[in-house]
């Protein structure tokens, strides 16, 4: 009896999967259980219990509120928090200058199709670690004192503390705005389904201005001004000479390899889809965002994954500049608290969860963009 199943293959295959998963777990719990024993017998704690412990130790700059008298766990959300801002902002604004560089190579212009191959020559050939310094020294020693600040704009002043902005401050209703907002998408999305085509078409310009009107009635925005008083600037938004250098930096890296990315994919389109659309009388232009990037998104997509990974996983250089990313906050945290495999092992566990969300929403626009065949 046990020779006929294992002579299926089916059930061949499964159990040895099943054999290898279990030999798998049980290494895992033997270098766990192995690794506390030895911790316990040198007098060192193992355990999640830190994260309610206060954190005593400040952090820059952060997206989110922050004291020095909050937890460890919240000093964590603080640092996934500053890392998910820095990588989707180098990620949005790397694509769109990355597709500026790719039309320029691709462009009739043979100056500027050779410069900007000049460019993505040398920034892609630089370690980004080097530029990240480049431009962090550049930030910090070049850049003249708040009172000489540059003002390129009104209510815009670059300096050594860094470069102030306007910001737009919101009322104590943000929150009521929010769920407002949730309720009207909602209702969008279901009105786009099940509503005839006459009736979203003025259902939605009724969303619209009843989500407007509940903005200037909750929200009540107002604009503040970056002012210099005494030694320095108070006011608007700063942004710090380390986060300004981080960005410059992976936006720069990332962009080049992004443009690459995109104009392979370009070229991959015949020249006969060229021809076709300019048989048609349509401009270079749509020509290009209407007939060619449409069809070169299926070869552009699958590599540009990769890119967008390497731009989550590069903001671990932020140490070298000193933003307090996650890497920074998880080192300081081992300093205070000696908790080094939790620390690493949040670590990672954070950095895999955002490579997956990542790869599974790159994955679902490529089967979305992706040709269907039969």
């Amino acid at each position: 009896m046990l020779f006929a199943l294992w002579d299926n293959r089916r059930i061949r295959n499964n159990a040895l999967q099943v054999l290898l998963f279990a030999g798998f777990a049980g290494l895992l719990f033997w270098l766990w259980s192995n690794t506390a024993a030895n911790l316990a017998a040198r007098g060192i704690r193992v355990g999640f219990d830190y994260l309610s412990r206060q954190a005593n130790f400040p952090i820059s700059e952060s997206v989110l509120p922050y004291d020095p008298s909050d937890t460890f766990g919240w000093a964590y959300v603080i640092g996934v928090t500053n890392t998910a801002v820095i990588s989707l902002s180098a990620i949005i604004i790397s694509t769109l200058f990355g597709l500026v560089i790719a039309l320029v190579r691709l462009s009739n212009n043979p100056l500027a199709s050779r410069m900007a191959a000049l460019f993505v020559g040398a920034i892609r050939n630089m370690p980004l670690i080097v530029q990240l310094l480049f431009w962090y020294a550049l930030a910090t020693t070049l850049l003249p004192a708040p009172r000489l600040a540059f003002n390129p704009l009104p209510g815009f002043y670059l300096s050594l503390r860094g470069l102030y902005v306007p910001a737009i401050s919101l009322g104590p209703q943000a929150g009521p705005f929010a769920a407002v907002c949730l309720a009207v998408l909602t209702a969008a999305v279901i009105i786009r389904r099940l509503a005839p085509k006459s009736v979203w078409s003025v259902g939605k310009w009724m969303l619209l201005a009843g989500l407007l009107t509940a903005a200037v009635v909750l929200i009540r925005p107002s604009v503040s001004f970056p002012e210099l008083k005494g030694f320095n600037f108070v006011g608007g938004l700063r942004l710090s000479p380390e986060f300004a250098a981080l960005m410059l930096g992976l936006v720069l890296y990332t962009s080049v390899f992004i443009s690459e990315v995109i104009r392979g994919g370009i070229e991959a389109v015949s020249r006969g889809q060229w021809e076709a659309g300019r048989a048609l009388g349509l401009s270079e232009r749509h020509v290009m965002f209407r007939i060619i990037i449409p069809q070169a998104l299926r070869i552009i997509v699958p590599p540009m994954t990769s890119q967008y990974l390497s731009t989550v996983k590069n903001t671990t250089l932020a140490l070298a500049v000193g933003y307090p990313e996650l890497g920074l906050v998880v080192g300081t945290v081992i300093n205070q608290t000696g908790q080094a495999i939790e620390s690493i092992s949040i670590l990672l566990a954070v950095f895999l969860t955002i490579s997956i969300a990542v790869s599974m929403f790159m994955n679902w626009y490529n089967a979305h963009v992706a040709l269907v065949t039969r």
